[in-house]
Order: C-alpha cells, then structure tokens, then sequence
C-alpha cells in the first residue's frame, strides 16, 4: 500500500517535573523544578507503520517514564551530567539512532 521511506523523529516538548538536580545548598535539599524537551532520532523507516499496533513502534509513554525515572533516580550536581545520562539511557531504546536533550 504505502511504502515510502523517511527519516523520523520522535519530539516530546515541555515535559516538566522537580528533578533532584544543582550544586547549591538549596538546590540539595529540595528537588528543582525542570522543563525536559526531548527528540530521538528514528533513522530511515516506513512513513506509515505496516499496522496500527503500539507495540511495533516506539511508545511515547515509554520514552517519558524514562526521563523521569532518570530525572527523579537520583541527586545530579551537574545539568551537562544529567543530560549525559538521559542521552544514554534513551540510545539503549530499539531503533534509536541519534538524541537531542
């Protein structure tokens, strides 16, 4: 039916949440309210998946729960080291070719 290939990208904007993050007293103490935008990089695929079922493409609830979980996990003094591990752990996701944080 359709068989066009292009690059895709999966793009998650405004995800916000109090992550434990900073090197200042306060910011020890208490968890930080940061804005995560996400994009992962897909590679070349069909522009329409070959059917309507969540579990043969990357889930976008599945891509959240794990920039929180690495967010919240735990006390990161450093955003550039935060975002090293959130870039990591989204790598590791099937078919994830390239991330922006």
């Amino acid at each position: 039916m359709f068989n066009t290939r292009g690059s895709q990208y999966l793009t998650l904007t405004g995800l916000r949440f109090d992550a434990n993050l900073g090197i200042l007293e306060q910011e020890k103490r208490a968890p930080q309210p940061i804005q995560v935008d996400a994009e992962l990089n897909l590679g070349t695929q069909p522009l329409l998946p070959s059917d309507d079922d969540i579990n043969h493409v990357l889930d976008y609830r599945k891509v959240r729960q794990i920039i929180i979980a690495e967010c919240t996990a735990e006390h990161v003094n450093l955003l550039e080291s935060l975002i090293g591990k959130l870039a990591h752990r989204l790598m590791l996701l099937p078919g994830v070719v390239g991330v922006r944080v």
